[in-house]
């Protein structure tokens, strides 16, 4: 009996995978632009900035634990 499996259906070598892979790093697509980079940054600072209450009660909850942790031992 023979079944056919994915790798069957899409006969894709090594090699050729390899030779894609290369000509993505190499081509146009060879890391990220200075427009990605931006609008990420953009977006961290925005989500700083709304939630910046709720970031320092967290940190100052985990640091408060911490030091009791701390000063148990």
């Amino acid at each position: 009996i023979y079944t056919l499996s994915l790798h069957d259906a899409l006969p894709i070598s090594n090699t050729a995978k390899v030779i894609g892979w290369k000509n993505f790093m190499v081509g146009e697509n060879a890391g990220m632009g200075t427009v990605e980079v931006i609008l990420i940054i953009v977006v961290l600072v925005g989500v700083v900035i709304i939630f910046k209450s709720q970031i320092t009660e967290l940190v100052e909850s985990i640091f408060s634990k911490i030091t009791r942790q701390v000063n148990k031992v």
